[in-house]
């Protein structure tokens, strides 16, 4: 009796102990669910800190005609009223190349 007793609590605590790690809400589970929220949560504060960036920007240019007119001139090329163009070309960048005789020096 106490063996059959004996067999079934030892049967009991190997079901309590597989639902406790594998099962449905186990701490397998538990532990995939920390990192899913861990990542989530680093993905949230940058996109959190990206946000206050972007509402700076908004509220410069909300409340400087001269923030508008930047953004202007380097996005769209804006020429102001009575400003001239000017686009300077410069000459391509020179290549220097070893001289030959450079190997027979000691």
């Amino acid at each position: 009796m106490i063996k059959l007793l004996t067999v079934f609590l030892v049967f009991l605590l190997a079901i309590t102990q597989y639902r406790l790690w594998w099962g449905e809400n186990g701490l397998v589970e538990l532990r995939q669910l920390q990192t899913q929220v861990s990542n989530q949560e680093e993905e949230n504060r940058a996109l959190s800190k990206r946000n206050q960036l972007l509402n700076a920007e908004v509220a410069e240019l909300k409340g400087k005609l001269e923030a508008v007119e930047e953004r202007a001139r380097f996005d769209l090329g804006m020429i102001g009223e009575g400003e001239t163009f000017i686009w300077l070309v410069g000459e391509p960048p020179r290549v220097f190349e070893l001289p030959e005789n450079l190997e027979e020096t000691p």
